[in-house]
């Protein structure tokens, strides 16, 4: 006996259409993103652009003469790898430090009751109310009396930059890894203490590794903030131009006469450079982060 075998039908696949709703979502979302990427555009195209067409009254978004002469321009300046160092020094200790001591916080503020925890937690968001330009004359005077009693933080010195720039970077660091903490359940860490585990390994064993998305998160702001800042570097740097970052090496292309544009535009482009490396390195750590703080 022969079975007659049924023929089997493949699926036709149709074409899916797009509904003009997603469609006009689209297209918004690239013309917001080419008007965002634009001025980055702009500042590269001006940074290998020649100094005529700089210059020139009828620009053009283009050139068929790319130059590096403003690049050369940039690095020939007098102690601008210093600058660049210190700069990375600033941020970088800013980045550290914030993050144990937000993540130490965070912890507290969450597994811990204690008188005026509500309190202090609205100290916090009042504090990230403040304008910074509020707070600039101050500080000044902060830190050059904070110099006067101990040396090596005052005026005129690195510290200076760091421990403003490390209170502001703070509040905002807690009140977003607070979401992580609260988001570990204590059911795991009863369990890490049944097990024999003290207060310190869980915290940087266990609790450490889970908010660390969180941590990277909080890390991109300080980094953003501190590495472009212009203004507590210009008014707590006075006299020691050794101890100026980078943004103060932007001060030598403006001229009273003529400015350098594409000086300017080259040492943006290469105080830009940085914080895309940074973003390239903790991007996949930064989605998950921002993720479960939206989730939170």
């Amino acid at each position: 006996m022969s079975t007659a075998r049924t023929p089997v039908r493949t699926p036709v696949r149709t074409p899916r259409i797009r509904r003009p709703g997603r469609l006009a979502a689209e297209a918004g979302a690239l013309l917001l993103a080419a008007a965002v990427a634009f001025p980055l555009y702009w500042m590269v195209l001006s940074a290998f652009k020649p100094a005529g067409e700089v210059q020139s009254t009828e620009p053009v978004p283009w050139t068929l003469h790319p130059s590096l002469d403003a690049f050369r321009r940039v690095f020939q300046q007098q102690d601008f790898g210093r600058y660049f160092l210190n700069s990375l020094f600033v941020a970088g200790v800013v980045v550290i430090a914030s993050a144990l001591i937000a993540f130490l916080a965070a912890t507290a503020v969450t597994r811990f009751r204690f008188r005026f925890r509500t309190t202090l937690m609205i100290m916090f968001l009042v504090a990230q109310m403040v304008p910074v330009e509020a707070l600039t004359i101050p500080l000044f005077f902060l830190m050059r009396d904070v110099g006067d009693a101990v040396p090596g933080i005052g005026l005129n010195t690195l510290g200076s930059l760091i421990l403003p720039h490390l209170a502001f970077s703070l509040p905002f660091a807690i009140w977003m890894l607070r979401g992580f903490v609260r988001a570990v359940p204590e059911a795991l860490e009863e369990a890490a203490y049944l097990d024999g585990a003290s207060r310190a390994r869980f915290l940087w064993q266990i609790l450490f590794p889970l908010v660390f998305p969180g941590l990277v998160a909080t890390s991109v702001f300080s980094f953003i903030s501190t590495w472009n800042d212009f203004l507590f570097a210009k008014s707590f740097i006075i006299s020691a131009t050794e101890n100026s970052t980078l943004p103060m090496a932007l001060l030598v292309f403006f001229k009273p006469d003529e400015n350098d544009w594409g000086g300017i535009m080259a040492a943006s482009t290469v105080m830009t450079l940085p914080v895309l490396v940074f973003f390239v390195l903790v991007q996949r750590r930064l989605v998950s982060g921002l993720g479960g703080a939206v989730k939170d």
